[in-house]
Parts: structure tokens; sequence; C-alpha cells
């Protein structure tokens, strides 16, 4: 096959993938961005990836994971596209077969996904169906220009040769390209008219409460690099399943209480915004996060009493896990005996004096103190059933992840940088530490394998937040290491042997490399 035949199969790929994903695309404007073919597969990938690629991913790319598998889902395709398409030249059956399997598989995909609906399968099959027109369309004209092409001698220039249906071909290419570049342009256009949830969070007012306790102090530590006491919500970590931000209108987000309860209940946000509202100072922990790692973040969350709402269903006494599914469909276990302890576990809708983010669950998340966010924390919170541990194992116990994950005492130096170069004399040594719901009791700086003394605790928070400390190191010249650890409010000390995350959360000191000159 001559070069320029290959080069215009490698076209002919690109831009039928590019007409199928333009008419999925437009579908899925009226149907919704979950439904796209792209981000079925993507999310059928997400829950296909091991446990270790998926926490590799994370510790690698943070909240930009997503990101990373879009772009790389977008190259792969583009590259099977182009080979697709120099096959085709030969045998145009082949492009047609890949069509099928194309919708095929999205159509499978989107039906296969937990909180699917049947109008889903809809995008993937008109995006099969718009590639296999603009297939017809440009290989007519390919093949044909091909054709022509080796009947001419060697050393011809196809630049200089008359060829009508090069031209059309070329033709033909920008109408598709312009044509799916429109489609999928259109398609976003209607997402955001039809699904404008952030016009719909700009409409929340949310309820006044007085008893919000105060973090004033919480910022009494000061020092270069230290973590402030709380989080802005726009730096507040965030580590999901989610390929795409689930779009959840709040005058349409219902909730559902049901499953081992005397009486099944419905709310929607005005009525849950209705009942007697609570502010608390949180923190919430990934058990993702490494030792030293960012996976962590403190703000103010408003919302509603966890267990009143329990009450007021009546959950029977043998109902030990909570199993609470966000739209998407994943799924989290929570113990019910964590719920109802009397900690401040809520169904929040604030963050930090606003509406929830989108990406931190808005319209309602789940918030419960003590214990790590795959167990605690669901966002974009809709179904909520009342079982026991034995009868449903959610999405990240499936998967290897502890079925109950209490927060481990961590500590972590935010100031000074690992590898930083110092000056002699008194260093300021500075950083975070957590225990929620048992309370920081104390910090300890060690320094060269030796404790060199206690650190001083910041005067803001509670026992359900972390705690700013600061250690005033008086720092010699030379090559010194830097350790931290904390003692819980129950007197329980960190342990100093390093554990991975997996499977209930990471252990060990963090520990730092400084040079002192």
């Amino acid at each position: 096959m001559q070069r320029e035949s290959w080069q215009r199969g490698a076209v002919v790929g690109v831009l039928t993938a590019a007409a199928a994903l333009g008419g999925a695309g437009l579908v899925a404007g009226f149907i919704g961005e979950a439904s796209a073919p792209i981000i079925v597969v993507g999310s059928a990938l997400v829950d296909a990836t091991p446990e270790w690629l998926k926490s590799f991913a994370i510790r690698t790319f943070g909240a930009n994971d997503k990101l990373v598998l879009l772009a790389g889902i977008y190259v792969v395709l583009g590259l099977v596209a182009a080979g697709v398409g120099v096959i085709t030249m030969r045998r145009r059956w082949v492009g047609f077969v890949a069509l099928a399997a194309f919708g095929l598989a999205g159509a499978f995909a989107a039906a296969s996904r937990p909180a699917a609906g049947q109008a889903d399968v809809l995008p993937a099959i008109a995006g099969a169906v718009a590639g296999a027109i603009a297939l017809s369309l440009l290989t007519r004209f390919a093949v044909a220009g091909a054709e022509s092409r080796g009947l001419l001698p060697s050393d011809a220039s196809p630049e200089t040769i008359p060829d009508p249906a090069r031209r059309r071909f070329m033709l033909t290419g920008f109408a598709v390209a312009g044509t799916s570049l429109a489609a999928g342009a259109a398609g976003r256009v209607l997402l955001q008219k039809r699904f404008d949830v952030e016009a719909s969070r700009e409409k929340v007012v949310l309820p006044s409460t007085a008893n919000t306790p105060g973090a004033t102090t919480g910022d009494a530590l000061k020092a270069p690099g230290l973590t402030p006491f709380l989080t802005p919500n726009d730096e507040f970590y965030r580590v999901d399943t989610s390929l795409i931000v689930p779009k959840v209108m709040a005058e349409e987000w219902r909730l559902r209480i049901h499953g081992m309860v005397d009486r099944e209940l419905t709310l929607n946000l005005e009525a849950l915004m209705s009942r007697p509202a609570i502010e608390r100072e949180i923190t919430l922990a990934c058990v993702s996060n490494p030792v030293g790692g960012k996976y962590i973040g403190n703000a103010i969350w408003l919302g509603t009493s966890f267990a009143d709402l329990l009450r007021e269903a009546g959950v029977h006494s043998d109902a030990t896990q909570l199993v609470s599914t966000s739209v998407d469909g994943f799924t989290l276990g929570t113990p019910v005996e964590a719920i109802m302890d009397g900690r401040d576990a809520m169904l929040a809708y604030g963050m930090n004096g606003e509406p929830l983010p989108l990406e931190h669950g808005f319209p309602v998340r789940q918030i419960v103190p003590g214990l790590y966010g795959y167990v605690s924390a669901t966002k974009w919170v809709v179904d909520m059933e009342l079982t026991t541990f034995e009868a449903f194992d959610p999405y990240w116990v499936r998967r290897g992840w502890a079925e109950q994950a209490p927060i481990k005492t961590q500590s972590r130096i935010d100031t000074p940088r690992s590898k930083s170069n110092l000056a002699a004399g008194e260093v300021p040594v500075a950083g975070i530490a957590w225990a929620q719901h048992r309370g920081i009791e104390r910090v300890e700086v060690l320094v060269d394998g030796a404790v060199a003394g206690a650190a001083q605790l910041g005067s803001g928070g509670t026992i359900d937040t972390w705690k700013q400390w600061v250690y005033r190191w008086n720092a010699t010249p030379g090559q010194h290491t830097l350790q931290v650890r904390a003692t819980d409010g129950e007197g329980e000390t960190q342990p100093e042997t390093m554990q991975e995350p997996f499977p209930d959360g990471a252990t060990g000191w963090h520990t730092i490399e400084v040079g002192v000159e």
C-alpha cells in the first residue's frame, strides 16, 4: 500500500471516530453527560482497574486522575481508529464492524452502570450510526483516490496531478470534521441548559444556626508553610470513583431511607433543610492517604443530624450497617453504631459558609467523624438502606478494603520541606496531627532518632478536627533526620512501623531529611 493510502486511511479512521463521538455527544446532551460512551466506558474501566493501579493513580495524579484517564482513552481511541482506518482502505467491512463493536460496547457499558436508565444506551447507538454514515462518505472518495494513484507512474507527484476524487475526499473530510465538532458543541450547550446545576446551587439559601463552634483560634499558630486550620473549598481534596462530577439539581434531589426501619422516609432538599441545623468543624481523611500525604482537609460543615433522621425512621436493633448510594450508583457502608453513638454525624448541605460545591457532593453528602471517607462520606447521596454487614459488601469492601475503618492517629510535617537547606539557629518545625473523634493529646518531634521535645498545640478545633502544632528547633550544622509522632486523646501513640494505606489506612512516623549550614 502506498504511503498516501496509509495517510488517507488514518485520516478516515480518525474522522470516523470524531463523527461517532460527535453524534453520541449530541444525543447525550438530551439524556445526561454520564450516558456518553467515553464516560460509561471510562467508568467501567475505573471499576475494573486493579486496586494497586487505582492507588498508584491517586498517589501520582491526585484529583487529576480522572483527567489523565480520559486523556488516555482519547489517545488510545485515536490510535485504534487510525489503525482501523488504514485496514478499511483494503477491506471496507472492517470499519463498519469496528463501529458496530463501538456501539455495542458503549451500549452494554451504559446499561451495566449501577444507576443506568433505559435511555442511557442511545448515545452509543447514535454514535455508531453517525460514524457509519461518515465512514461511508469518506471511503467512497478515499478508496477511489488511492486506486487512481496506483495507476500512475511511480515517479509521479500527487501534488501536480489533478485528482477530482482527492479533492472530494478533502472536502468531505472537512465537512465531517466540522459537523462532528458542531454536534459535540451542541451537545455541550444542551447539557449546560438542561442540567445547569450551578444555577440550581446559586438558588439554595442555607439556614442560619446559632450553634457554630468558633474557628477564630484555629489559626493561632503561625509558621511559614503551616497548613491553615480551615481548608478553602477549592483546595479541599477530592478522591472518588466518579469520572465526571455528577450533576444533581437541588429541586430534583430526593433521599430515600429504607430497609430495616419501622417507617420508610423520603425527603427532598427543602424538607431536609427545614429540620434543625447543626454546624460543625470536622476533618475528613481519605484511607488512600499515605504517611505525610495531602488527602485530608478540615472544613465547617452545615447540615442535619444523621442520628435524628434514623431515630425518626425507627432503625431495627439488629441493623448493623447503613448502605448509602450516590446518584451514580457508588455504594458505601457505615456502621450504624458510629452514626448513633452521639458524635456529630450529619447529612451536610453546606461547606465553609456556602452550599456544597458540586465536586464535594452537592446538594447533600454524608459526614461521620472518626471514619475514613470510604465508609462514611458518600457524596451526591440519594439512597440509604439499613441492613447488616453480612448481607451486603459495598464498593470498596468488594475490592479488598476493610469493612470498618476508624481513622488512625497520624501526624505530618508541613515545614520545613524535605531536602531543605536551612540556616543554623531556631527553625520552626510545624504541621498537623489528627485522630478524629479521639482528639490529639500530644505531638513530639524527633531529631536524628531521639525525642527533641513536645510541640506546642493550636488551641482551635475539637476532637473531630486536626490540630496544628509547632516545635522551635535549635538547628545545628549538618544533615539531620526529622520525625513526628502524635498521641491521641485515649493515650495511644501512633506506631512507628510504616504501613501502606491498603487495606485500612497507613501508619508510620512522617520522616524528612534536611541540611543545616
